[in-house]
């Protein structure tokens, strides 16, 4: 078995001369991404850091963001009275398909597509949109032990480009699934996904939701470990986009991809596991990120129902790192 930090630099070495695919444009200051930065880390359960690459370069966590609101509703209504509002079906649609509502319930059809994430955003409380996105900035700053900033250019350039996201809101809102000021909704959302973080910081958050929700590193305790479960399933069926079941099938544990390039996956009671890398294929997932996890759950058997290898050769992987 190789050495973990070992395996990440072969792995960084080998991806690194990867170059198909293309930096995200649709959102204007996406495409100012350099499309080499690339970087891979691991926090383990107990407070273990294994980095290699470009793991403090900063960029904004865009759909990422969704696991950690919905994690946040869940905590404020509960799942059934979520239940109500989102659904957790899978789609094969792309995350920003314009009219994947439920023709019984009118509900999105996930909380990680596009108009799932913009109604469970709806749902979060607070006394005016400032309180609202004072909330939201502290749960981040639960996960990731620091002081979170929202990246303004982002955020505007998000807001003058959504049409789309508009699009979907309205159609909520006609629906009686959305019942707040639309364009407050909105704005919240386009600044979650705005958020500034590092490959760390990912790895960090992803660690914390395999360790029931505390942090491993500061030991606060971000998200309700009676969710952790919820949390999961759903980034496990549906928080790869239009290739989530092609991911469940190669790499076989729960993740989140954001267009900015990161993807951040849990090892359940173990680790947390990101990578970073602009360069997209059509579904809006890293490329360069996908292949590093495939060669990851194939070499220590991180995949949930690798029953040959078992999770004890990733244990052993993380021990010896240490």
């Amino acid at each position: 078995m190789i050495p973990l930090h070992s395996f990440l630099e072969k792995l960084h070495h080998t991806y690194s001369a990867l170059e198909t695919g293309q930096v995200a444009s649709y959102i204007p200051e996406l495409a100012k991404a350099n499309p080499d930065w690339f970087a891979i880390s691991v926090v383990t359960t107990g407070g273990q850091v294994i980095e290699v690459g470009d793991y403090q370069q900063k960029f904004t966590i865009q759909s990422i963001s969704k696991v950690f609101v919905y994690g946040m509703a869940l905590e404020i209504h509960g799942r059934e009275r979520l239940l109500e509002k989102v659904s957790v079906e899978p789609t094969g649609d792309p995350f920003n398909s314009l009219i994947r509502l439920d023709e019984d319930s009118h509900r999105p059809f996930n909380p990680m597509i596009n108009a799932g994430a913009i109604a469970t955003t709806s749902l979060l409380q607070g006394d005016g949109p400032t309180e609202r996105l004072n909330q939201l900035l502290l749960m981040f700053e639960r996960y990731v032990g620091h002081e979170v900033f929202i990246d303004m250019p982002t955020f505007i350039s998000e807001r003058v480009t959504g049409h789309r996201n508009r699009a979907m809101a309205h159609l909520m809102l006609n629906f009686g699934m959305i019942d707040k000021d639309i364009a407050a909704v909105l704005d919240l959302y386009f600044q979650q996904c705005a958020v500034m973080v590092t490959c760390h910081d990912l790895a960090l958050m992803a660690a914390t939701l395999a360790n029931q929700g505390v942090n491993p590193i500061t030991g606060v305790q971000a998200v309700s470990p009676d969710y952790i479960r919820d949390i999961l399933s759903v980034m496990y069926t549906c928080g790869m986009y239009n290739f989530a079941g092609e991911w469940a099938y190669r790499v076989g544990i729960p993740a989140k991809s954001g267009v900015s390039g990161g993807i951040l996956a849990v090892v359940p009671d173990q680790a947390g596991i990101a990578v970073f890398s602009p360069r997209l294929d059509s579904n809006g997932n890293s490329i360069r990120a996908i292949q590093v996890f495939q060669d990851l759950s194939r070499e220590y058997g991180l995949h949930l129902f690798d029953l040959s290898m078992g999770r004890c050769v990733f244990s052993q992987a993380l021990q010896s790192a240490g």
